[in-house]
């Protein structure tokens, strides 16, 4: 039996198939993973993403060291609330973990980690952390929930506590409002709008019923899935991991580059191959013949092997099968997937394939 969050009764009344995942027992469905994905893309749809970490970093020196720890620059973040994307890399230049990571004051961030790296993480970043003055606060008394979708928003904001609508309300895209006991962020795994809100665990059964009662759609990992690939978001363990620099995970918009001066975990490992040509790419694809593309299959031009499959599955918006690859520089518009022995053609193309209930590809 694995970890279970607090709505873990919640979503065994509503039905879920509980599967492992990340050490922890998790919906994959409720019944159709298919109408949870197009619920999402839609109207609204909720997920329990309580699994998932909340670190407060505090006190007079968390500033200088988060700007050591990350390879994007927090000094960026300049209004309370704000958030950025980072990676966190080993001093080779692989990835640590990715996560998000919001600005509070001075003296006080707030990062979201991934569950299945939580301890990993934390032995990471407190081993770095010793001697300073600082602390880390995993925050094991909140649940989160993310309402995601052209609708969430609006479906959400009655339901959140008064003291918060108006400025939740306002919110823009990247951005959090903290109250008292609850935190809420326009932000979002599934290239929807929507909010994930942090709240104690004594409240997060009520919030989650009061959003089910509203009309948002529960939804499990399977939908959480298809719709970060279709959003082009990469999935840690996947499209990214700790032998894997961000340059070739389609991830260098996230590095901080300048100041020149700032030596972040990772910089001296990776900056030689800043512009490099050799550099392997992610890109999208689009399996233009019959089959279903999946994790590590292979790509192929002629007799010449040219990269792999790191996440793949079927679009339920784009009704074909699409895939994230990590390539060699010199792949062209058009490869083919070796799928059971079969060799079957793809289209190259620059993701996201989906963002706001549009599909940005020509297939």
């Amino acid at each position: 039996m694995g970890n279970r969050t607090v709505l873990y009764p919640s979503h065994q009344t509503m039905g879920a198939r509980i599967v492992p995942f990340g050490g922890w027992d998790m919906p994959l469905h409720y019944g159709s993973q298919l109408e949870e994905h197009h619920a999402v893309r839609r109207d609204a749809g909720m997920f329990d993403v309580s699994h998932m970490t909340v670190v407060d970093v505090e006190g007079a020196e968390a500033r200088d060291f988060l700007r050591h720890l990350l390879a994007n620059d927090v000094a960026r973040l300049k209004i309370p609330g704000k958030a950025l994307y980072s990676c966190m890399l080993n001093r080779q230049g692989g990835v640590v973990d990715d996560l998000i990571i919001y600005f509070l004051d001075d003296e006080w961030f707030r990062l979201v980690v991934n569950a299945g790296t939580t301890e990993k993480d934390l032995a990471w970043i407190g081993g770095l952390a010793e001697g300073r003055d600082l602390q880390l606060k995993p925050r094991r008394d909140l649940a989160m929930i993310a309402i995601q979708g052209p609708n969430a928003r609006d479906k959400a904001l009655p339901l959140l506590p008064a003291s918060l609508r108006e400025a939740a309300a306002g919110l823009k895209p990247f951005s959090a409002v903290p109250g008292e006991r609850w935190f809420i962020a326009r932000t979002g795994y599934t290239g929807e709008d929507g909010f994930e809100v942090m709240l104690p665990l004594d409240q997060a059964e009520g919030f989650w019923g009061a959003l089910a009662e509203a009309g948002v759609a529960p939804c499990g990992l399977g939908a959480r899935d298809t719709l970060r690939l279709e959003a082009g978001m990469n999935l840690y363990g996947s499209d990214m991991d700790e032998e894997t620099s961000p340059l070739e995970s389609g991830l260098g918009w996230t590095i901080a580059w300048e100041p020149e001066d700032r030596d972040f975990i990772g910089r001296s490992a990776i900056e030689p191959r800043r512009n490099d040509p050799a550099n392997r790419r992610l890109v999208g694809l689009v399996l233009t013949g019959r089959g279903v593309l999946r994790d590590h299959q292979k790509l192929r031009i002629a007799d010449q092997e040219v990269g792999a499959i790191t996440s793949g599955g079927f679009s339920p918006t784009l009704q074909r099968s699409i895939a994230l690859a990590r390539v060699s520089p010199e792949l062209g518009e058009e490869c083919e997937v070796e799928i059971r022995r079969k060799r079957v053609p793809a289209k190259v193309v620059k993701p996201p394939f989906v963002r706001h209930g549009k599909v940005l590809i020509r297939t």
